[in-house]
């Protein structure tokens, strides 16, 4: 079988690059509690490693999922009720969260990924509004009022989680992990194939590439880590609603790819952060905050349609 890993696989010095600012990523959210309210900066994680799955996806396997927010929406009532009815240990409902994504992931996957472009999109919308309307219906979800007073336990039996540092601890380790993982399966051979395919589908597989075994395989990796999002935000509000599995949430995680950088590592990173903040400090706003997002989108689009990231990077790789 041919390799078509090399002409996609980055430099020596976007590696470099790439590691410094993981570094740099990870110290401001290391020390952002000390001068940011935790829930804030433990939201923002949360939400950047929901864009980050959406990224792996869309960004590197070329899929346009509109309907991402099942994936985070299941994962929140699956931690929330497994702590709440059952009494799981924090780790384990994120990873009971992780897994009910995953599978939900594997089946619509088998549903979806046979088709592309616009038919791909309209089958996970469509996908995604029969789970939000299942979640509406069914008795264990509390309906409009989702699931409250989630306990956020002790972790491994020993560290409680309500203590605030402790709480962000978790969430940051969860996030950093789950980032890097993205990152290795980008510069896998894996990742390599998955980019190749994006680029020229029908070339993967004249080569001898299972297009379809991949594209799923990304599409199941993909709900896995927005579920794990899920799973964690749950627990850090301690609330599981019908907001996380509704189609906004769906539209808004495209927004953050699209602002911070589509297809780059640390742009949905970026785009999460500035959304989130918006809608923090623009609450007085009202409803006025989603046109001024929309207002922010097209500029985006117009000006900047690398993002903000992809255009930091192609500003640092042109000669001055």
């Amino acid at each position: 079988m041919a390799v078509i890993a090399s002409p996609l696989a980055p430099s020596a010095a976007g590696m470099r690059h790439q590691k410094i600012g993981f570094l740099v990523m990870a110290a401001i959210f290391i020390v952002a509690p000390l001068f940011v309210y935790p829930v804030f900066m433990m939201k923002v994680m949360c939400f950047a490693l929901f864009a980050c799955a959406f990224n792996l996806l869309i960004g590197y396997g070329g899929l346009l999922s509109f309907g991402h927010a099942m994936f985070l929406g299941t994962a929140g009532y699956a931690s929330a009720h497994a702590a709440t009815v059952w009494g799981f240990t924090p780790e384990l409902s994120i990873l009971f969260a992780t897994a009910c994504a995953g599978l939900l992931g594997l089946i619509t996957g088998l549903l979806a990924i046979r088709r592309q472009g616009i038919y791909f999109a309209m089958i996970t919308l469509a996908l995604a509004q029969m789970v939000y309307f299942f979640y509406l219906q069914a008795p264990f979800t509390g309906g409009e009022d989702g699931i409250q007073g989630v306990p956020r336990g002790n972790l491994f039996g020993l560290i409680d989680l309500n203590r605030p540092l402790a709480m962000y601890t978790l969430v940051l380790v969860i996030f950093l992990g789950g980032f890097l993982l993205i990152f290795r399966i980008v510069h896998s051979p894996f990742g390599q194939v998955l980019k190749a395919i994006r680029e020229n589908e029908s070339r993967a597989i004249s080569l001898g590439y299972a297009v379809d075994r991949y594209k799923l395989l990304a599409f199941v990796l993909s709900a896995s880590l927005a579920g794990l999002a899920g799973g964690t935000k749950a627990l850090v509000f301690q609330l599981a609603s019908l907001t996380d599995a509704h189609w906004s949430m769906s539209g808004e995680v495209v927004l953050m790819t699209l602002l911070g950088g589509l297809g780059t590592i640390f742009g949905p990173v970026a785009g999460a952060a500035i959304i989130i903040a918006m809608e923090n400090y623009l609450s007085q706003l009202g409803a006025w905050v989603s046109v001024v997002q929309g207002v922010i989108f097209v500029v985006c689009v117009l000006a900047f349609r690398r993002g903000v990231i992809g255009e930091i990077a192609n500003a640092i790789r042109r000669p001055l």
